[in-house]
């Protein structure tokens, strides 16, 4: 095993959302609410709160030309976080009659954020796939979803990958780069479930894809071309994203539905010397 560092004391119910945006790293405790930094700094190894809001909070994105702004995935929509305010900007269609949730989210080259959703009971095909415009218009882009997690998309933007944690499925598509739309969609991965589930992922600038096993304490790294080109133990028994900094890793991980908990499970973990570079999270445009 790679060594490991602990980023902060805390233990997290639902660490998530792993994100290297400037001289910092945001991330989120989706039931809890809360929206976490650190500084990017590989010397320092403490978590700061950035905002609370009273429901689950799945995935944030930088705003574009509004600093300490984040777009976010949170509760049953899309709200902007600004400092201790919190202002709802969009209220997706439900695709299910179950209480539900959004999920992991991300932004493409072109600004448009990109988030999915759940049912709270975790039922089959009651999720879906959103994409939140510049233009403040909410298209149902995928339906029929579990759990969705991710996206990701590649250096140029024109390939989305896209996990649904309980099937052990991650996809590939097409995206046009000038309108969002996709196309072409093909399995990428089909992950057996004795290696854990495919959770949160990323794109390195070299192509590769890094996937969190949710339940399989690891971290796999794959080609382009699908091929396993590396796995990476973390200590943690639920990874749950993945970032990387440079070319440090960092890990969130959760403690929930654990009977027994152990020491770093819902630790925030990193690792250094990757050999990868990563990429900074992209902004959101709001027009």
């Amino acid at each position: 095993m790679n060594h490991v560092e602990i980023l902060a004391p805390d233990r997290l119910e639902l660490g998530e959302g792993s994100r290297w945006v400037g001289d910092r790293i945001v991330l989120v405790d989706i039931p809890a609410g809360r929206l976490l930094s650190a500084p990017a700094d590989a010397g320092t190894r403490s978590l700061t709160e950035l905002a609370k809001l009273p429901v689950p909070l799945a995935a944030v994105a930088p705003v574009s030309g509004r600093p300490d702004a984040w777009l976010a995935a949170a509760g049953t929509g899309f709200s902007l976080i600004e400092g201790d305010r919190v202002r709802p900007l969009a209220a997706p269609p439900p695709v299910t009659d179950r209480p539900w949730r959004m999920n992991d989210g991300v932004a493409d080259p072109a600004g448009r954020f990109w988030a999915g959703s759940m049912a709270c009971d975790q039922s089959p095909r009651a999720g879906a796939l959103y994409r939140l415009d510049p233009d403040g218009r909410v298209h149902t882009v995928l339906r029929d979803l579990t759990i969705a997690n991710g996206p990701a998309f590649s250096p140029d933007g024109r390939v989305m990958y896209l996990s649904d944690t309980p099937l052990g499925h991650v996809d590939r598509f097409d995206v046009d780069p000038a309108t969002g739309e996709l196309s072409g969609r093909a399995p990428f991965l089909r992950i057996n479930p004795d290696q854990g589930s495919p959770d949160g992922i990323t794109v390195d600038a070299a192509g590769y894809l890094w996937v969190a096993l949710f339940g399989g304490a690891a971290v796999h790294r794959y080609r382009s071309d699908g091929v396993l080109d590396r796995t990476i133990a973390v200590p943690a028994r639920q990874p749950t994203s993945v970032c990387l900094v440079g070319d440090r890793l960092v890990v969130t991980s959760g403690r929930g539905g654990l009977d027994d908990p152990g020491p770093e499970d819902g630790a925030v973990m990193t690792m250094d010397g990757m050999g990868e570079v990563g990429l900074e999270a992209l902004p959101v445009r709001i027009d």
